[in-house]
């Protein structure tokens, strides 16, 4: 109970700002629901992109514009691990080889498809966001609450074991 008479649920996990937040810190539950939207997306526009007429060339600027960027929206502040890594990349090349009408069957390398869209993995584009974010930070005064976050160390004695890997 809260002041007033009003009552708080506790739920495990929320979304807020189009970013899924879990109780726990890991990033497993956005990187889920970001597939997931990538997925509706590419739903949305698989009119276009699935049609064999259309040249790949356009089949990767309508992709990279609405399908790539609802993919890696707010992935520049994610603490990625290799499993969400993975999960993106097998997410998207099920989309490439679906705009290229590959079958896994038709066993032709992840590289070959990219090449003939002429895209970057989507790991490559996520470390690049990554890294011009963390510019914008170092660039920013010294005054901001995110450059003061930088600089944050965390008091205590480190647990036994192994680190998570972040």
């Amino acid at each position: 109970m809260v002041g007033g008479g009003a009552s708080i649920e506790l739920v495990d996990r929320f979304c807020y700002l189009a970013d899924m937040i879990s109780a726990d810190g890991s990033e497993d539950a956005a990187v889920t629901a970001v597939i997931r939207s990538g997925w509706n997306k590419f739903r949305q526009s698989s009119a276009f992109l699935i049609v064999k007429g259309i040249p790949l060339r356009l089949k990767r600027m309508v992709y990279s514009s609405s399908v790539r960027s609802c993919l890696l929206h707010g992935s520049e502040t994610w603490p990625v691990r290799r499993e969400n890594e993975l999960a993106l990349l097998w997410a998207e090349m099920r989309m490439v080889r679906q705009m290229c009408d590959v079958k896994l069957s038709h066993k032709v390398a992840c590289e070959d498809l990219r090449d003939r869209l002429g895209l970057e993995d989507v790991v490559t584009v996520l470390q690049c966001n990554r890294l011009r974010w963390y510019g914008h930070v170092l660039r920013k005064d010294d005054s901001v609450w995110v450059k003061k976050c930088m600089d944050f160390v965390v008091e205590g004695v480190r647990p036994r074991g192994r680190p998570k890997r972040t």
